[in-house]
């Protein structure tokens, strides 16, 4: 086989010239490239966010809210007349001011580490337990005869009641916050699951034994299916449980540990240094990591139950 000694035409390396010439004009430094690209992600996100209509109405809605709460904290100062002792709240320009000053500080951004990894322990610990403990209570007379009755006896005790045995009898406060705070989700779990796994209309299962459907198909594809929007509604209602019951044992037993003792360890040491404006931004974290906890629930919710994205 013999190589092409044919030299390229004049017209070819012209061509070929023009080209790296136009090559090298409109190049793109790679940074400003990087730059574009982000700036362009950035604003599709943002108008997709604003263009949402429930975003829209959260973002409306706070305003409202924060409107209201200035006039009802200044209202005393403007009229000389408090209304039911709202007066007593600082202003939003304070409390704001005030977040800013805590941003910064390590223990704040410890103190979140140290909730979320306390209510999420507990809340998986609750869900790994609490789910198919109900499903057992539900589909098996026997278990549901033997435990149920304990069960409805431990129920009503408030997780908080627990708080001071639990502080006996487990050896740390870690523990002790731990153990209260999968109580607090536990039994909402439970009494969700049984009362989903329990509503499922009897015909759907009649008609799949009909059809040679063995136990572990009902379980599987009428029961356990059946059964998922009550589980993330009690997983949606354990959480705030969960959270309620992390900051108030958080607030009676020191905070667990000295580096960062929790949100309600900031709350409470907020209370005895005498400072309202920081005990309102602790509470409006809390409303933060709620959202937040709840938010991501309801997503995992539409990825397991795809048909809840219709409504």
């Amino acid at each position: 086989m013999m190589l092409s000694t044919k030299k390229p035409s004049r017209h070819s390396r012209q061509a070929k010239e023009r080209w790296l010439k136009n090559s090298r004009n409109n190049a793109i430094p790679l940074g400003r490239s990087f730059r574009n690209t982000t700036e362009a992600t950035m604003t599709n996100f943002l108008q997709k966010l604003f263009n949402n209509t429930t975003t829209r109405r959260g973002i409306g809605a706070i305003i409202i809210f924060v409107i209201f709460w200035h006039i009802g904290s200044q209202l005393d100062e403007w009229t000389g007349y408090d209304l039911l002792g709202i007066g007593l709240v600082p202003p939003p320009g304070d409390v704001f001011a005030a977040f800013l000053e805590v941003i910064p500080l390590h223990g704040y951004w410890m103190s979140w580490v140290a909730s979320f990894g306390r209510v999420i322990t507990g809340f998986l610990v609750a869900m790994v337990i609490g789910i198919p403990f109900g499903l057992l209570l539900a589909v098996n007379r026997y278990f549901r005869g033997v435990f149920f009755p304990p069960f409805e006896i431990l129920r009503p005790i408030p997780p908080l009641a627990w708080v001071p045995a639990s502080l006996i009898f487990w050896p740390t406060n870690e523990m002790s916050i731990a153990f209260v705070t999968f109580l607090g989700a536990f039994f909402t779990i439970v009494i969700n699951v049984l009362g989903g796994a329990r509503s499922i209309d009897i015909s759907y299962l009649r008609a799949a034994q009909s059809m040679g459907a063995s136990q572990l198909d009902l379980f599987w594809k009428i029961v356990l299916p059946g059964t998922l929007p009550s589980i993330f509604t009690g997983a949606a209602v354990g959480m705030g449980i969960t959270w309620e019951v992390v900051l108030a044992a958080e607030m009676i037993s020191g905070g667990g540990t000295q580096g960062g003792g929790g949100l309600g360890f900031f709350i409470w040491n907020s209370y005895m240094g005498g400072s309202l404006e920081q005990i309102v931004v602790g509470m409006i974290s809390i409303g933060i990591a709620g959202y937040l906890s709840s938010s991501a629930i309801r997503k995992i919710g539409y990825y397991f139950m795809p048909w809840r994205r219709l409504f």
